[in-house]
């Protein structure tokens, strides 16, 4: 785990680190590029406070970034999310994650020849999703004491679709992409799936197995929109139907972000995320965080030419 977090820090200390080179960069429309580091902070502590209450103090390093291309007609959007939180509660043995995420998404997209198409473009896009740090399951032994189970890992599960459809794109803001025919691969270590029953599955991979492949259908939206003077509002949803095993079993996850600037370098943030994942757990996943946030501004390309 502190592996992991020491080439978390060195990741966005070498990302900081080219802000200060930016003078050196040469690159020219139609490439735009820009992104965000926040860093979230929660805590609270208690002293002699009658109607109870755990001391605890959390973090989370959050950082997306945006490579944007469009020139006669083609379109490519690319945006990479990373997240990782730890959590410390007041007596307990573990330190907990609040939050782990690698997400690359990329829509490469082709305008229809016909003006009276507007907006819409043939697609293929790429999307790839893992985590840094292992994850656990919490319990107590027979003797109540505390102990964790290993869930999941770097790469397991690692999951990446690939598909080809219709991309309709309003701007930066707003746009939607549906791919009827889309590939699924889940790769995991066989770690998890060796000591599986036969009827039993992880992430959908069988006993002694290593990755699973579906076919299927996917939509993939996003949205970001002002409500009120320096509130940002930000949805993403991301739909898939497997043809090959329970099509009416449609998987989702869907994340709303809301952003309270105060000034140029804190922000309050709060997330809630729902997930539905067939291959995981037939439940509905939540998960809700609030943070105070200090971002850290990426933005050093708007798309035209630096000079040296």
């Amino acid at each position: 785990m502190k592996s992991i977090i020491t080439l978390f820090i060195i990741f966005f200390s070498a990302f900081l680190y080219s802000q200060a080179k930016n003078d050196s960069i040469s690159l020219v429309y139609p490439w735009k590029m820009n992104g965000k580091a926040v860093f979230l902070l929660n805590q609270s502590s208690f002293s002699n406070w009658t109607s109870g209450g755990q001391s605890s103090v959390s973090g989370t390093i959050k950082g997306n970034y945006n490579l944007n291309y469009y020139d006669n007609g083609w379109a490519w959007d690319t945006k990479i999310n990373i997240a990782f939180g730890l959590n410390k509660i007041s007596g307990s043995d573990f330190l907990k994650k609040t939050d782990d995420r690698i997400e690359i998404n990329s829509v490469v997209g082709k305008k229809f020849n016909n003006d009276l198409i507007g907006k819409w473009s043939y697609s293929s896009f790429i999307n790839f999703q893992t985590q840094l740090a292992k994850g656990y399951r919490f319990s107590k032994d027979s003797n109540g004491n505390s102990i964790r189970t290993e869930k999941s890992r770097f790469f397991s599960p690692a999951t990446t679709q690939l598909g080809i459809g219709l991309y309709w794109k309003k701007d930066q803001n707003l746009w939607v992409n549906v791919a009827p025919m889309t590939g699924k691969l889940i790769l995991v270590n066989r770690f998890f799936t060796k000591n599986l029953n036969e009827n039993q599955s992880y992430f959908g991979v069988k006993k002694n197995g290593n990755s699973r492949f579906e076919l299927g259908a996917s939509v993939r939206s996003f949205y970001k929109t002002e409500i009120y003077e320096n509130v940002t509002l930000e949805n993403r949803l991301s739909l898939y139907s497997d043809y090959l095993d329970k099509p009416k079993n449609i998987d989702f996850d869907y994340t709303l972000n809301i952003s309270m600037q105060v000034n140029k370098f804190i922000s309050t943030n709060l997330i809630f995320q729902f997930v539905y994942d067939d291959n995981e757990i037939q439940r509905l996943q939540i998960r809700e965080v609030l943070g105070i946030g200090l971002n850290i501004d990426l933005q050093f390309i708007s798309g035209y030419k630096k000079a040296l």
